[in-house]
């Protein structure tokens, strides 16, 4: 039996949620995805959009797979191996279900995302995908971009606000300091909207999954640091000129004359290779 017949063999989301009394917890940011449809699309079109057929060869790393329904979307895909992170207990229960139809092919982690660094994990070739705990969702994703060059794609689930924020384009309210080191990283592209009434229970925002590729050239940790720090500067008076946000770097006039930036620019009207060529005069 191939492993994609095994998945299907397992109960349905909804019995397999019954059956563990599995209730979602806000202090864990959980909303439950129990729509195979809705799964088995986000994998379709993060496959799609990389022009790749499945997870062949890949070694997958799922964030808090709670009851396991992007889990056998992605095993249907034919990972080299799939890792679950997860901190829940009564869902490592459900983890371990799986298991015993998926094998090898499965690997359960019981412990905190943001302690794990997947980078390295064992395994090659690795992509991460995810429908975020909310209240997580953004230290996570610096976290990784940090790394970037360790990933071949992330393929992530956010609150369709923090969604919009990723992926701003200058001179735009929504464009900030995530825009940019998230921009500088990745080609970001946005896969689906979903709408409250797919999850349990159903959030009072709608959520949005992007795609997350490395760019040819990234940014070191350190020079991401960099921009991290001018950005927090610049966007905590982001309504103010850039020579008043950005008042504490003494060369400011002079770097901003070799980029060709003016001092009386606010910060949404600077791309993020602007930044990052003042990060690198500082």
């Amino acid at each position: 039996m191939n492993l994609t017949d095994a998945i299907n063999q397992l109960p349905s989301l909804k019995t397999t949620v019954d059956a563990h009394g599995l209730l979602a917890k806000k202090s864990l940011g959980q909303n439950f995805l129990l729509d195979s449809n809705i799964t088995d699309k986000i994998i379709r079109e993060s496959l799609r959009h990389q022009q790749i057929e499945n997870f062949s060869g890949a070694n997958v790393f799922e964030i808090g797979p709670g009851p396991g329904g992007l889990t056998r979307s992605i095993l249907r895909a034919c990972p080299e191996r799939l890792t679950v992170i997860e901190m829940d207990d009564r869902c490592i229960s459900i983890m371990e279900e799986i298991k015993e139809k998926a094998g090898d092919k499965l690997n359960i982690i019981n412990g905190d995302a943001l302690k794990t660094r997947i980078s390295k994990l064992e395994g090659d070739n690795k992509h991460i995908i995810s429908n975020l705990p909310y209240n997580i969702s953004v230290p996570l994703l610096t976290s990784w971009l940090e790394e970037i060059t360790s990933y071949k794609s992330l393929t992530l689930m956010f609150q369709k606000e923090v969604a919009e924020r990723i992926t701003a384009p200058i001179n735009c309210k929504d464009y900030g300091r995530l825009s940019i080191l998230a921009q500088l990283q990745c080609r970001v592209e946005k896969l689906l909207d979903l709408s409250p009434e797919n999850f349990v229970p159903a959030p009072k925002i709608w959520s949005s999954v992007l795609l997350f590729r490395p760019l040819p050239e990234t940014l070191s940790a350190e020079e991401l640091k960099k921009v991290e720090h001018l950005t927090a500067l610049a966007f905590s008076q982001r309504r103010k000129m850039i020579r008043q946000s950005l008042k504490s770097i003494s060369n400011l006039e002079e770097i901003c004359k070799k980029i060709d930036i003016q001092t009386t620019f606010r910060p949404e009207q600077i791309t993020p290779q602007q930044f990052l060529q003042l990060a690198r005069g500082l």
